[in-house]
Formats: C-alpha cells, structure tokens, sequence
C-alpha cells in the first residue's frame, strides 16, 4: 500500500504528462477529426445517464467478476457441492504458526473421511458438548473438531447444524485466546457454505461477533471473519444488517492494512454489502474511498480490478461519486483506461461514466487529465458495451467543449 504522500506526487506526477498530451489534442482540430464519427453516432442515443436496466447489467457483471476472481469467495460457491476427495482451501490459510489442539487426538481430515454414518453423529454430540465445558483446551479441541468435519462435505454441515452446534461456537468468537476464536470463526465459515445454516448462525447473534473478529482477531481469522460475512451477505435480507452492526469500518480497515488475502478478502465482501445504499454512504464515510483509488492506482499488483468493482459501486451516489474526485479517482481511472487489465478498463470506462455525466465539472477534468485518447482507443477496439460508452462520454466531451466555445466572448 502506497503512502498517501507518495500516492499524492504519483498521481501529480501522471496527471502532469497526461495534461501535456491533453493540451496538443485541445490545441489541434485533429481531435475533433478523429472522435467526429464516433459523435455522430453516439448523438443518436439521447440518454445522458445510465438506465436501471444497464446499472443492474452491470451490477451483475461486477458481482460476477467479483465472486470468480476472490480466491477465497469462489471458493465459497464451489466448497458447497465438493465432494469429500476435493481439497478445501478456505479453511487452512494460515498466516502465522498455531499449535492445533486436535492433534493431540489425532484427530485428522483423514480420519474424518474415514468416520462412519453411523459415528458421525455421536462424534458431532461429543464435539457439541465440549464446547459447552468449562474447560478452555476442550472448547478450543472441540471447535477444532467442527472445523474438520465442516470443512469439505455438505452433509455434515448439514447434520452440524441440526446438532445446535451453532449458538455454542458463536460465544467463542469473542474469547480471548486467538486459536480457540480462529477454529470457531473458521467452523462457522465452513457452516455458513450450508444454505440452510446461514438462518441458524444470523439468528444466533454471530453478525456482531464476527465483526467482532475482523477487529481483534489475528490475521487469520480476519479474514475468515470477512470471508463468513461474505458468506451471509449472499443472503440479500442480510446486508442492510450487516452495515448497521458496524462492519463497513473493520472492513475498509483489512482493505487498509490487511495482507494480500485480506485485502482481497475484505475487497469481495465490501462490493456484496455496498449493494444496500446505506452501506455505500457508510464506505465513503469510513473513508473507503481513498484506500481504493489508491489501490487502483497500483496496476499489477493484483487488486486494482477489484478495487474498481467497490469503487464503480460507491459512484452510483453522489457522496461517493465527490469522494472519488476529490481523492484523485478521475487520474487513477484514466491511467487503468491506459494501463490495465481488460476487464480493469472497462471498469473504469463506467465508473467515469457515472462521474461524468452529469458534471461538467468532472467532464473539464477527465479531458485535463488526458481522458481523450484512451477513450478513443477504447471506443475503437473494446467490447460492444465498452464502445458504446466510450463513444458516449466522448460525446459528452464534446458537447461541454462546444458549450463552452459558445459561452465564450
């Protein structure tokens, strides 16, 4: 994560050359030439904003891209249905060393797979009741436990679940040892892959424990926290509680100071919560909007597409929409335009869409920033929708710039 100093002179920096570039085009009616045709037939549609069915088309492209390209959250759709000789990846992304109780019971993912219907049950009852006891290394071995036999098959989510193993695990996500709350918030993950049990672990009070978590647990468990809240957030119903109990904060947070998986982690579950209007106005009031622009600004390190996805999001309102502009967004979307990945160029094509077309003002900074040429490119070799919007914010381009001549004495 670049420094907000050094974020500053970066985007000065750019935003200096690309002001140069902008200047020969302003200077030279060959730009005028050039996006002419494309005016022309961008002017035949009249629109001069984006219609609900294109922002719930894009809506449901990002959620797309979003969910396949989390590492962490793809795997949430694919762990639900793996069979038991599929590996799982969720639930043993360790940052740092543990001691893990269950070993000294031997009690591996092999003996797991090897445990008979007839015993799974019993051995659920064992787990469910110590969790209940007094003592501190059986609750720690008991959510252990649970945590394996969640971690790959459907139906002993399902059969933990019915055990009232739930409301027990729930209270250990606030203990003071880290590895007892790591094996409890990881358990719950793993529960939560269980449609069925995402009811049984929001009615047990589990939302505000695990934000809890993303608060004070370790790097580990933060963004399993995150990811479990992910999980629940796939419930629409879900997401309006899931700001108001003061998630959005811890989140933006891990996208801040978070390791890799963590930002990542903490990015995929933002852009699912900041569905609900609310939670975008409390993203921009938590100050997400300059941890992403930052991050967008970083090409090639692996988070600037999704960071465009919760950015693109947060720009369907106006608070979100002023954030962007003031943090510098219009410099660091126009240098993605130029720079990024396929799918980052068209994010950013429609997040400057919506800062754009509205404000002249923000039209009059795209064109300093030197928004004309990448657009023109984009509006010549992009995808069909990418084209087409590139040839209508050009078109709002030059109509400002007529407007303006005409103003002018």
């Amino acid at each position: 994560m670049v420094s907000a100093d050094k974020g500053s002179d970066s985007r000065h920096i750019g935003r200096s050359m690309r002001t140069v570039r902008s200047n020969i085009f302003q200077d030279d009616h060959a730009a005028d030439n050039l996006t002419g045709s494309l005016m022309e037939v961008a002017s035949r549609n009249t629109k001069s904003s984006v219609t609900e069915e294109q922002l719930l088309e894009l809506s449901q492209a990002l959620s797309d891209f979003s969910a396949c390209s989390s590492d962490i959250s793809g795997e949430l759709q694919r762990l639900a249905t793996v069979s038991p000789s599929e590996p799982a990846a969720d639930v043993d992304r360790q940052s740092e060393p543990q001691p893990e109780p269950c070993q000294r019971d031997n009690f591996s993912t092999e003996i797991i797979e090897s445990i008979s219907p007839e015993d799974l049950q019993p051995t659920v009852k064992i787990c469910v009741d110590g969790l209940n006891s007094p003592s501190l290394p059986v609750k720690r071995s008991a959510a252990a436990k649970l945590r394996l036999l969640a971690k790959n098959r459907a139906d002993n989510r399902a059969l933990i679940g019915e055990s009232g193993a739930v409301p027990a695990l729930v209270p250990l996500l606030r203990c003071s040892d880290p590895w007892t709350q790591e094996h409890a918030v990881t358990a719950l993950l793993n529960l939560s892959l269980l449609e069925e049990n995402k009811a049984l672990i929001t009615n047990a009070g589990a939302v505000k424990s695990l934000i809890y978590v993303l608060k004070t647990g370790t790097e580990t468990s933060k963004q399993n926290a995150a990811c479990a809240l992910l999980s629940l957030a796939l419930v629409e119903e879900n997401r309006s509680s899931i700001g108001a109990c003061g998630a959005i904060p811890p989140l933006v947070s891990l996208v801040l100071g978070g390791s890799c998986r963590g930002k990542k982690d903490a990015l995929t579950t933002l852009y699912k919560v900041c569905s609900v209007r609310q939670n975008k106005e409390r993203a921009v009031r938590a100050g997400a909007v300059r941890a992403l622009v930052e991050l967008v600004a970083e090409q090639g390190s692996g988070m600037a597409d999704k960071a465009m996805v919760v950015l693109n999001s947060l720009a369907a309102i106006e608070e979100g929409r002023e954030a962007i502009v003031e943090e510098g967004g219009i410099a660091a979307l126009v240098e993605a335009i130029e720079d990024g990945s396929v799918k980052g160029k068209e994010f950013a094509l429609f997040t400057l869409f919506q800062l754009c077309a509205h404000s002249v003002a923000n039209r009059a900074l795209l064109v300093r920033e030197g928004g004309i040429p990448p657009l023109v490119a984009l509006s010549q070799n992009g995808s069909v929708r990418a084209k087409h919007k590139a040839e209508t914010l050009l078109r709002y381009l030059r109509e400002s710039r007529q407007e303006a001549s005409c103003s002018s004495p």
